[in-house]
């Protein structure tokens, strides 16, 4: 049978079709199964652990945006003549037991032939240690605090843009442009002060966003069985604090302060990258939850969460709530303590102690990294207290909103009277600020008990009163010590630092609670104590269930 051309290269061409069909078929096959492999993996991560990831490391790499300036502006102004003559005589000023030795000597942290720590006073030959800017000590001083005058004013923008927007874009967004004016600072010291100062007043306001966002998120995602150990994650600042001293040391020794800030914006910019891909405001948002995840939050979360974004904030209400404002001032008390020990704490181990930037550093920044695995136990121990009926949720919350003030309170006293064993002194110095840490199975984590639906709002409004602790407290710490090196002065800032943090306690004790308040709902007809319950009950339900 004759065959044309024209079909043997119509034929030629089906074939050629569907070959190239079936390759398609079945790369489209394999990047299914890739797919599904990729959704199969997701759904045996919990979502919620995601969440915590994305929470603490999100708070670590803001708080190291924050701090980074603290440590580079050493290496970016030049020592003005009064800091140089300071620094030859120490000898005349009381320490604590230090060892005197030259300047330029390098020892070890401690001295083995002691039982207290040595001087160091080595110099900085690095890098990083030339100072290019002639900047007062006020100017430095106005350069740090810039960002926690708009920090204290966004926090109630925080709570109102979080009700509308939700934490995915809040968050997001705020913690994008705190890394842009992290890897815009270098450029603007270089023009003015002035310049870096705007920059700083941007990262703050910025950073007053996160907060409420995230305090937000944990009512639709985190059930109240489990919200104690979640908070802990929010303590990823504290090893942000911690990993910033030590890392701004050791970048400015072998690159230079400048790269100090383009490793804290980089940082930044790529959690950005984590957070828009991994987060989502509700869990009926995630695309990779799985079925039974869902359910089990939806058993154990409050029904009404749902309906939190875009109800109206009840401003007034929220103003004239006792517990609301219980824990704002106790808070202040908590944070008045929290920044002596992070702002002021250097200062004194340097000219108390007599610690070079290499050891002030390290000491600095440990107790902060202990500080997180502390939360984790006390929010650990705060849940189980409550799951098995040990303890009512509202005593929980008071017993460690007591442990974080009235135990540092006591400890930091006792810090400046004690004259001659410094080990003794860092060992209470530790204690005290893992201690603080429990604020968060206690007041901190108290705001969303009293209103899960508008835990952002509250945060904002116990922020807007607590966060001006953060620099009140070294102002006034300022104000009191004029000569650094006095003892007996920096013992009334202990003092002071004591009486607040105990003081302010007292109000969350006597005011404090953990029902949800009427006006958590969009209209009042659950009551509180009620509700929580009856999710406590179903959670425990749950429990069983599983172990069954």
């Amino acid at each position: 049978m004759y065959t044309s051309h024209s079909d043997k290269r119509t034929s030629r061409l089906y074939e050629v079709t569907e070959a190239s069909t079936n390759n398609e078929s079945a790369e489209e096959n394999q990047h299914q199964r890739e797919t599904n492999f990729c959704f199969r993996l997701n759904a045996r991560i919990p979502a919620r652990l995601v969440l915590y990831f994305l929470s603490w490391s999100g708070f670590l790499v803001s708080f190291m945006m924050r701090n980074d300036i603290n440590f580079a502006l050493v290496a970016m102004v030049r020592p003005t003549d009064e800091l140089n003559s300071l620094s030859t005589d120490d000898s005349s000023s009381k320490s604590f037991g230090a060892a005197e030795t030259n300047e330029t000597s390098k020892q070890d942290f401690f001295n083995d032939e002691n039982t207290h720590i040595s001087v160091i006073n080595s110099t900085m030959n690095s890098a990083g240690s030339d100072g290019l800017y002639d900047w007062s000590p006020t100017v430095k001083s106005v350069v740090v605090s810039s960002f926690y005058w708009c920090y204290v004013l966004s926090q109630v923008v925080g709570g109102i843009a979080t009700q509308y927007f939700g934490t995915k874009q809040v968050f997001g967004w705020s913690q994008f442009a705190t890394a842009l004016c992290s890897l815009g600072i270098p450029f603007a010291a270089d023009l003015h002060y002035s310049a870096v100062i705007i920059l700083r007043s941007v990262q703050g306001f910025a950073s007053g966003l996160t907060w409420p966002a995230m305090y937000a998120i944990v009512g639709y995602w985190i059930p109240l069985a489990e919200r104690s150990r979640f908070m802990s994650s929010f303590q990823g600042f504290s090893i942000g604090i911690g990993l910033t001293y030590p890392l701004c040391g050791f970048i400015i020794d072998n690159f230079g302060w400048r790269y100090v800030f383009f490793t804290t914006g980089s940082l930044g910019m790529f959690w950005c990258v984590l957070w828009y891909y991994l987060a989502f405001n509700t869990p009926k948002e995630h695309p990779r939850i799985s079925a039974q995840e869902i359910e089990y939050i939806e058993v154990s979360v409050s029904s009404e969460a749902k309906e939190a974004i875009g109800m109206d904030v009840p401003w007034k209400s929220i103003f004239t709530s006792l517990p609301a404002y219980a824990i704002g001032i106790t808070t202040f008390g908590r944070i008045w303590i929290h920044y002596i020990f992070i702002v002021c704490g250097p200062n004194f181990m340097k000219n108390m102690l007599k610690f070079n930037y290499k050891a002030n550093g390290f000491l600095s920044g440990m107790p902060f990294i202990c500080s997180y695995i502390s939360s984790v136990l006390f929010c650990y121990i705060a849940d189980k207290l409550m799951l098995n009926n040990w303890m009512s949720l509202t005593n929980v919350r008071k017993l460690f909103t007591a442990l974080s003030q009235v135990v540092p309170g006591i400890l930091i006293y006792c810090i400046g009277y004690i004259d001659e064993n410094i080990v003794l002194l860092l060992v209470i110095w530790f204690v005290a600020v893992t201690f603080i840490t429990a604020s968060y199975a206690g007041a901190m984590a108290n705001i969303v008990d009293i209103a899960p639906n508008l835990a952002g709002p509250v945060l904002a409004f116990c922020q807007t009163i607590h966060m001006s602790a953060s620099f009140l407290s070294p102002l006034v710490s300022g104000i009191i010590v004029t000569n650094e090196s006095s003892i007996e002065q920096w013992r009334k800032v202990f003092g002071v630092s004591s009486a607040i943090a105990i003081l302010t306690y007292v109000v969350f004790q006597i005011y404090g609670t953990a029902e949800i308040q009427s006006w958590n709902y969009p209209q009042s007809r659950i009551d509180g104590t009620a509700e929580e319950s009856q999710i406590l009950k179903k959670r425990k339900e749950h429990i069983r269930k599983d172990e069954m």
